[in-house]
């Protein structure tokens, strides 16, 4: 990860011990993204007793929403508090994940390891995107597939999640995003390609309405200039 006056990864470890309490209104905003992520990654796989890792993983959320549709899961992140924030929590629920701590440029797995890779709101925070591809392409299994959401880089996404979601309604830290970090879907999808990954569809994800603490939900969207979500495949091997 790269350290810089935006791109804040602190931010992570700074809320691990309100990860899981719903007090810190940003990090529900990040839970509230699950159920939306989940829906559309449903209709690409069947998660139960597919080896996952969750690249990225914070506090858990995603891990934990896997684990109970039956993955096996794995998740890995360079926050050691908030590592220690899933560990505990998994634990308390009952969910038997295995939590590491590291980085997307270098993981500590064995190539094949996993039927799937997901990494959501993480691509954009990377110092190494290419790096990081690649190593997904590498520890998944041939016709595994790798699950993904990011922030497209353009005039609307930056006033969306820099001026309106951290500076104005505070839905995330100040310096949470460094907007030249963002990735336009076509460079997204080169890097895909380049790592011997093959490009699915994307769809737009972002806010679809409000809950009863006047939290946004989410859902798909007909555009993709902000968030959006999508898929990749390693290809099967051939004989």
């Amino acid at each position: 990860m790269t350290a810089n006056t935006r791109n804040k990864q602190e931010i992570y470890d700074a809320a691990a011990t309100a990860w899981w309490s719903d007090e810190l209104r940003w990090v529900r905003t990040l839970k509230n993204l699950v159920p939306a992520r989940l829906k559309i990654f449903d209709r690409h796989i069947d998660w139960a007793g597919k080896r996952v890792l969750d690249l990225g993983c914070a506090g858990g959320f995603m891990a934990e929403a896997m684990a109970q549709r039956g993955a096996h899961v794995t998740g890995i992140d360079p926050a050691k508090e908030a590592i220690a924030a899933a560990r505990s929590h998994a634990a308390q629920s009952g969910l038997d994940i295995r939590y590491d701590t590291g980085a997307g440029e270098a993981l500590p797995y064995e190539d094949a390891a996993f039927d799937a890779v997901v990494c959501v709101d993480v691509l954009e925070h990377v110092s190494d995107l290419g790096q990081v591809l690649q190593e997904v392409a590498r520890v998944l299994k041939p016709g595994g597939l790798f699950l993904y959401d990011t922030i497209n880089r353009n005039v609307v996404a930056r006033l969306a999640t820099i001026t309106v979601a951290e500076d104005l309604l505070g839905l995330l830290p100040k310096g949470t995003h460094d907007p030249a970090m963002f990735i336009k879907p076509g460079e997204l999808e080169n890097g895909l390609r380049q790592a011997g990954l093959t490009p699915g569809k994307m769809a737009g994800l972002g806010p679809t309405g409000l809950n009863r603490r006047l939290d946004f939900t989410f859902g798909v969207l007909p555009f993709k200039q902000v968030i959006y979500i999508g898929t990749a495949r390693k290809p099967k091997a051939t004989t």
